[in-house]
């Protein structure tokens, strides 16, 4: 049968393991839940197959001013007192649930892999703060650290974006507004970051059910974040729709080959590549979206976490 009509042929082994796992769970899907309900069931599960948090040298609790004067809770991970280069990281959630706390471990490990410092940022959530409130929030949060980076003793002038599904959204629209602001940044690192406004592509058809991250879930984010359907057409929601992406930071992409978001992966990596930035593509074969956070059971989570370290330290000249 062909991977067309059976797209789970596609899984590893170990994969197929944890989606039947799931299965028998027979768990509420989150788009069942309201938003609140949703944010504390992905808080309780989402380290269920991460792998343990490393002990680093330096955890500190930061609050980073929006222009609006909401305080965005912040931690800072390092994994020595030196003056180290920094990766603002933005965690994914379809813009609706998740949290510095439910990404604590993959921070940590980037941090101890890649010998550099993490600042991972607690941006505002949907429903209760529409588009383009994450955005905003992301942008004040990296205009703050450029210009705060000294005082925490960090190294501001090697300064990259980064972030997984809607974190990498957040990230690639920073990088963006990054370039036209003339600040900048060694590299933009994307975890399957979401790209287009429509659902449209083959992948999100191939994928559509039983592969973690379903349509009725990415529909019922996309419903709480947006304000009108025109909003699925701004490039701060779809960065493919950026007029033009001349001049960003280079690429470091990881995708999951199983994943209805791998196509829109794939063609901003394209456009990229057209419009003359380096990009270093990874598509890991066999696994699902959210499979970074999945080291305990899925070796590919910790080669993607190896080589997006590999990446961050070639990016600030510390490999």
């Amino acid at each position: 049968m062909s991977h067309q009509r059976n797209p789970r042929a596609l899984l590893t082994p170990a994969m197929h393991q944890v989606l039947d796992r799931m299965a028998r769970t027979r768990q509420l899907p989150l788009h069942a839940l309201s938003p609140q309900q949703a944010r504390q069931v992905y808080e309780v599960g989402s380290s269920m197959l991460d792998i343990p948090g490393h002990k680093l040298a330096r955890v500190q609790d930061l609050s980073i001013p929006a222009h609006d004067g909401h305080a965005l809770p912040a931690r800072l991970y390092a994994p020595t007192q030196e003056q180290l280069p920094v990766l603002l990281y933005f965690h994914g959630g379809g813009f609706t649930i998740g949290s510095v706390a439910t990404h604590d471990a993959l921070c940590r490990h980037l941090s101890h892999l890649a010998h550099c410092a993490v600042v991972s940022v607690d941006y505002r959530l949907a429903p209760e703060h529409k588009f383009p409130t994450a955005s905003n929030d992301a942008w004040d949060a990296l205009q703050w650290l450029a210009a705060q980076a000294g005082a925490l003793g960090l190294d501001g002038s090697r300064l990259a974006v980064g972030g997984d599904s809607a974190g990498g959204t957040l990230a690639i629209v920073s990088a963006i507004e990054a370039r036209d602001a003339g600040l900048p940044l060694v590299l933009q690192l994307l975890f399957y970051p979401g790209c287009a406004a429509h659902q449209d592509t083959p992948s999100h058809k191939t994928f559509a059910e039983g592969f973690v991250i379903e349509e009725p879930h990415i529909t019922y984010f996309f419903h709480h974040y947006v304000n009108t359907p025109a909003d699925r057409d701004e490039w701060r929601f779809a960065p493919l729709h950026a007029p033009d992406v001349d001049g960003v930071a280079p690429a470091w992409i990881g995708l999951a080959e199983c994943d209805p978001l791998v196509d829109e992966g794939v063609m901003y990596a394209d456009k990229l590549r057209a419009a003359g930035v380096a990009v270093d593509l990874e598509i890991y074969r066999g696994v699902v979206h959210e499979f970074i956070k999945m080291g305990r059971a899925i070796p590919e989570a910790l080669q993607a976490h190896a080589d997006a370290a590999r990446a961050l330290r070639h990016a600030f000249r510390t490999a």
